[in-house]
């Protein structure tokens, strides 16, 4: 069975829309775990829209499971990672005009770029995820680089509808294959929501699942622990 790990991004963002010190992403982190939630992510983003560095340091204290930071793959924030060192960094692509991540980071090509910050942090003993699209491309240039972990962008399948969703779907498990016979643990998320992550929880090679808009949305009406034991009931 799949994991979860529980994206806390947009609690921040609730917070940062009024400037105030409420509600605490802190706070939603310790509701989480004791509702089941096996890690705890976050992405600080350079522009700090929703997660500020107080956040990802406090969590570094409090989080019982293991802390997933989700982070640009540039200096600076390859020196707050090695600072605080998470248990897991998930490099991410990020564009300062769009609203959330709109696909995979590009491996293939920029290996050596990446290889040097993928170094620096499992030097720092901070396990390494490369979130990519579900394409063989940039399961074999992880490969290359040799991190540990990769983290299939499910976006694609969580926007299709009929045929081509059942294709997305495929695609994720064929992938998910491809890069755990290469050796490394596969993670997905990005548009897993309460209707349709079943079918992703259920693919055998999936080990971790990382979901935040669709739980922090419904947690906004039923409580972050309701919320949190929901997605796992259903994976």
């Amino acid at each position: 069975m799949a994991t979860l790990g529980v994206n806390i991004d947009h609690i921040a963002t609730l917070r940062q829309a009024r400037g105030g010190k409420e509600p605490d992403p802190i706070h939603a982190a310790v509701l989480a775990e004791l509702a089941g939630a096996h890690g705890i992510t976050a992405h600080l983003r350079e522009d700090r829209r929703h997660m500020q560095d107080r956040d990802i340091y406090l969590l570094k204290q409090i989080v019982s499971t293991h802390l997933n930071l989700e982070m640009a793959p540039t200096g600076e924030m390859l020196h707050v990672a090695i600072d605080v060192t998470p248990y897991i960094a998930t490099l991410v692509p990020e564009k300062r005009e769009e609203r959330t991540t709109e696909g995979g980071l590009i491996v293939a090509g920029k290996e050596r770029d990446l290889e040097k910050i993928c170094d620096q942090l499992q030097e720092s003993n901070v396990a390494v995820s490369l979130f990519i699209d579900p394409d063989i491309q940039q399961i074999k240039a992880a490969k290359r680089i040799g991190v540990s972990h990769v983290e299939l962008h499910t976006g694609y399948y969580a926007n299709a509808t009929g045929q081509a969703r059942h294709d997305e779907l495929q695609k994720l498990r064929e992938m998910a294959y491809a890069a755990n016979h290469n050796g490394m643990h596969v993670n997905a998320g990005h548009g897993l929501n309460y209707r349709n992550v079943s079918a992703v929880a259920d693919m055998e090679h999936i080990e971790e699942l990382n979901i935040g808009h669709s739980i922090i949305s419904r947690a906004t009406l039923a409580g972050m622990e309701t919320a949190v034991r929901d997605m796992l009931a259903l994976i």
